[in-house]
């Protein structure tokens, strides 16, 4: 049973990455989750639907695999280039899921695998490409009469999705009420994994043609950033959250922050603020709730 993909989101410095894996067996990733959190390189460790994320530094580590406890993990992270390799282990179950289950994964480039199942210590290494985070802010694309930003951009998301640039994850982020809302006055930041600037160029060219298509409003806000953490967002993004924020603040903090601004209708200012809540859709939903910044330390 493979995993659909295994994808590998590195910082700049390719100190940290984000490996995350998307699961056909829920059941199973569960139980990963629950191992793999316990390997010493992991910081955090969280499911989002079927995707499970493991927040990480790169390099390698000494795993002490013990039955029932922490039957797996992640031994190591290396970055070569534009590519990485991710080793597991794990006893038992955990080394089919450890081998086979993620080298037959979508996206995988190669694979050395030991053999697995029965009580055997099994090991793994997968090399998929290293990829760069693009996030998407996008607010404004409906009227009070047809249309949902959420929807539209989810179905752009799913079309524009490929091995170069893989759709990762879709947020809808509650913002500060003000009149000139639709309706429920909510902001979508998508998450894509982009194996280099030609997969990003040609991703954001295709995204704003099809939102310039299928708007229908005037005021769409598009905004696109590449970084890891878009930490630098985290005020400007709570303040629209509990205040009315003016377009000049935006359009400079945006400047400052190195974000591209596609299209700068008055959605501008909740496609900003959306950037920061890639991957927390459950925390984004909440009126309200303060984005904090992300831990370098082990968590668990």
């Amino acid at each position: 049973m493979p995993y659909r993909g295994i994808y590998a989101v590195c910082d700049a410095k390719n100190e940290y990455a984000e490996i995350i894996e998307h699961s056909n067996c829920y059941s199973g990733a569960a139980w990963s989750l629950y191992h793999y959190a316990k390997a010493p390189l992991i910081l955090k460790a969280r499911s989002t639907g079927n995707m499970i994320r493991y927040f990480m530094k790169t390099g390698t580590s000494n795993l002490e695999l013990k039955p029932s406890v922490a039957a797996a993990g992640i031994e190591s992270v290396i970055v070569q280039g534009d590519e990485v390799e991710i080793t597991y282990a794990g006893l038992g179950g955990g080394g089919v899921g450890a081998t086979r289950c993620r080298a037959l994964a979508d996206g995988v480039l190669s694979y050395r695998i030991s053999e697995s199942g029965g009580e055997r210590c099994a090991k793994g290494t997968v090399v998929v490409p290293r990829r760069d985070r693009v996030l998407i802010g996008i607010d404004d694309t409906d009227s009070k009469d047809i249309g949902a930003t959420w929807t539209l951009t989810h179905n752009i998301a799913k079309e524009l999705d490929c091995q170069e640039a893989v759709y990762l994850s879709h947020a809808l982020v509650q913002l500060f009420p003000v009149p000139e809302k639709t309706q429920n006055c909510m902001s979508t930041v998508l998450e894509f994994g982009c194996v280099d600037e030609k997969a990003k160029s040609r991703l954001v060219d295709s995204f704003k043609k099809a939102l310039e298509k299928y708007s229908a409003s005037r005021e769409t806000g598009l905004v696109v950033l590449s970084d890891f953490y878009a930490k630098g967002l985290y005020s400007y993004s709570n303040r629209c959250r509990t205040e009315r924020v003016s377009k000049a603040d935006t359009l400079r903090c945006a400047e400052e922050n190195n974000v591209e601004v596609l299209l700068d209708g008055n959605g501008v200012i909740g496609a900003l603020a959306s950037l920061p809540w890639f991957g927390r859709p459950e925390e984004s939903i909440v009126p309200g709730t303060e984005i904090k910044p992300m831990s370098m330390e082990k968590t668990n």
